[in-house]
């Protein structure tokens, strides 16, 4: 388990000094993210340390949305003051995210048809 965490902090640690160095714009954990899966892409497969800690990650992923819930709480004034701007911006941010899903994976199952 220890090398699959490891490894995930590593490209995390890559992610954050591209994102301090280069491309301020992103946040390092979103650059760590998008290498890590480029380099899994390139493996072609997930070891099994890292494996076993994205394993354990998402059985407590219920866990993080505890600091979100606290901050809902802590500028309610504020949200309520801007609840058209915050509904719009969700809203939108929705319909993008699964336009953009139903893009990738129809371009993703029309590769897979084609090396079939």
């Amino acid at each position: 388990m220890i090398p699959g965490l490891v490894q995930i902090l590593l490209w995390q640690g890559v992610g954050e000094l591209i994102s301090h160095f280069f491309l301020p714009v992103l946040p390092g954990p979103v650059l760590g993210l998008i290498f890590l899966l480029i380099f899994l892409m390139i493996k072609g497969q997930v070891n099994q340390s890292l494996a076993l800690v994205s394993d354990a990650f998402s059985q407590h992923l219920g866990v993080l949305f505890v600091p979100a819930a606290v901050g809902v709480i802590l500028f309610l004034p504020q949200l309520k003051a801007h609840a058209l701007a915050v509904i719009s911006a969700l809203l939108i941010s929705v319909v993008l995210t699964i336009v953009t899903t139903a893009l990738v994976l129809r371009f993703l199952a029309k590769k897979g048809a084609d090396e079939s």
